[in-house]
């Protein structure tokens, strides 16, 4: 699969506090990328600099086969910028908003209308296209937002919190119109503070912190990374007769929650110890109603390689 997006020993300061440091990373061709990481991390330096608004202080850049900053141009003319700041015209209808952008790329008569009529669609907008934004909900101005990006078609898609502030129908619309852009071909990049957008669309998933990368891979990866532990849940009767000592001596077992009605046993992935455990519960007179397991989430995985809640 080719490489649309190579980045290497990318580095960007602000006068002393470094941004981005020392950043390395590839986007395949047709995939999705999740840019994950607290405020402060270097998301948005790295996400700027991918879509020429910033110059690198250090490191290569090659996007669509083009070097930045030397192929400025070449680079803006294959990709589509989703940014997070609003860029539309309140008062031209959501027709001719998509239009005007999509005619900065050269795309004139037929092709021009059928690739706004298109972009339109795709987001849902078709028939609001005679409508001006200003009449929009948040929502719907997103959703524009998104086709007056993408309606040169580009092949890659750089999105800085797409969603942000909008209602839950309009972000369910975003997410699937994602998903068809990839099944279009064309590869995305795409920054959030929302955990479960990234793990709803995303391939592989990068977590920035403090400027550096610090984990890269799928859900599964990240989870397996940091997290090699089991939590089964155990809905009980006459949890009061447990032995707790006697869950803690099970070979594995980490930690363990006692209650009258609920036992909570956290134990190692690697060790296959649950009929051990089941064992010992229902020989200390307790009935077993329901169980249950979990894993590690994406949340928890984020959180103790950060130290931060996402949303810090």
């Amino acid at each position: 699969m080719n490489n649309i997006v190579t980045v290497r020993n990318l580095k960007k300061s602000y006068a002393a506090k470094k941004a981005v440091d020392g950043i390395s990373f590839v986007v395949r061709q047709g995939e999705i990328v999740g840019l994950l990481g607290p405020n402060g991390a270097g998301k948005s330096t790295t996400i700027h600099i991918l879509a020429t608004i910033l110059t690198a202080d250090q490191g290569e850049v090659t996007i669509l086969g083009h070097s930045l900053p030397r192929d400025v141009k070449q680079v803006k003319q294959g990709i589509g910028i989703v940014p997070q700041d609003l860029a539309i015209y309140e008062e031209m209808t959501a027709w001719q908003n998509v239009r005007f952008f999509a005619g900065l790329y050269h795309l004139k008569g037929k092709q021009l209308e059928n690739q706004v009529k298109e972009a339109l669609e795709l987001v849902g907008l078709y028939d609001r296209r005679d409508d001006k934004p200003k009449t929009f909900s948040g929502g719907m101005k997103r959703r524009l937002n998104i086709a007056c990006a993408i309606a040169h078609q580009p092949q890659l898609i750089i999105m800085d919190e797409p969603t942000v502030g909008i209602d839950p129908q309009s972000r369910n619309h975003i997410l699937e119109s994602i998903r068809t852009l990839q099944k279009r071909g064309a590869s995305v990049i795409y920054s959030t503070h929302y955990m479960e957008e990234v793990e709803a669309i995303s391939d592989r998933i990068i977590i920035m912190n403090e400027g550096k990368i610090i984990a890269e891979g799928t859900k599964e990866e990240l989870n397996q990374m940091v997290n090699d532990e089991i939590t089964y849940s155990f809905s009980v009767r006459n949890g009061n007769e447990l032995n707790g000592k006697q869950l803690n001596e099970i070979e594995g077992v980490a930690k363990v929650k006692l209650g009258e009605s609920h036992v909570e046993v956290t134990c190692e992935r690697a060790k296959d110890n649950l009929n051990e455990i089941i064992f010992s519960i229902i020989a200390n007179g307790c009935k077993i109603e329901s169980m249950s397991s979990r894993e590690a989430s994406l949340e928890t995985t984020f959180l103790e390689l950060t130290g931060r809640n996402l949303r810090d």
